[in-house]
């Protein structure tokens, strides 16, 4: 990578269906400017994110993975968002056994109005990748 070039991160983000994917949405309709490098996939809940989806894209070289789901309490699916919590110990865990900044995963509660708080995340995780540096799964 030349000097004039800045190591711009790809960062996958699994988003509910019912909060999070609609407060992104909302971040869009309102116009609220965040980096354009995150890929969102939508998922009816953030329960249904496995491990292994995201450990995949990690050893692919995605620089960082967000899990943006409901607030505790406030799950569509009463307790799927409780799942992910334990689950995304179990994923830092494994990313540190890879020898992964644990940092290149992060969890987020965001509900369908707030676009800005999903703007905000987005803006802080490239921020704290570009810091990082790229993932040493990147091909090169």
């Amino acid at each position: 990578m030349g000097e004039a070039e800045e190591f711009e991160p790809l960062i996958l983000a699994f988003c509910c269906n019912w909060c999070s994917y609609a407060g992104a949405d909302l971040a869009g309709t309102a116009r609220i400017s965040y980096p354009p490098n995150i890929r969102i996939i939508r998922v009816m809940c953030s329960g249904m994110v496995h491990p292994a989806l995201v450990m995949d894209a990690i050893s692919k070289g995605v620089d960082g993975v967000l899990i943006a789901g409901c607030h505790p309490g406030d799950c569509h699916y009463t307790d799927g968002n409780l799942k992910t919590e334990r689950r995304f110990e179990a994923m830092q865990v494994m990313m540190e056994d890879m020898g992964i900044e644990t940092q290149r995963l992060r969890l987020e509660w965001v509900s369908s109005g707030e676009g800005e708080k999903f703007a905000r995340v987005v803006r802080e995780m490239t921020e704290q990748l570009k810091k990082i540096g790229p993932n040493p799964f990147k091909p090169r």
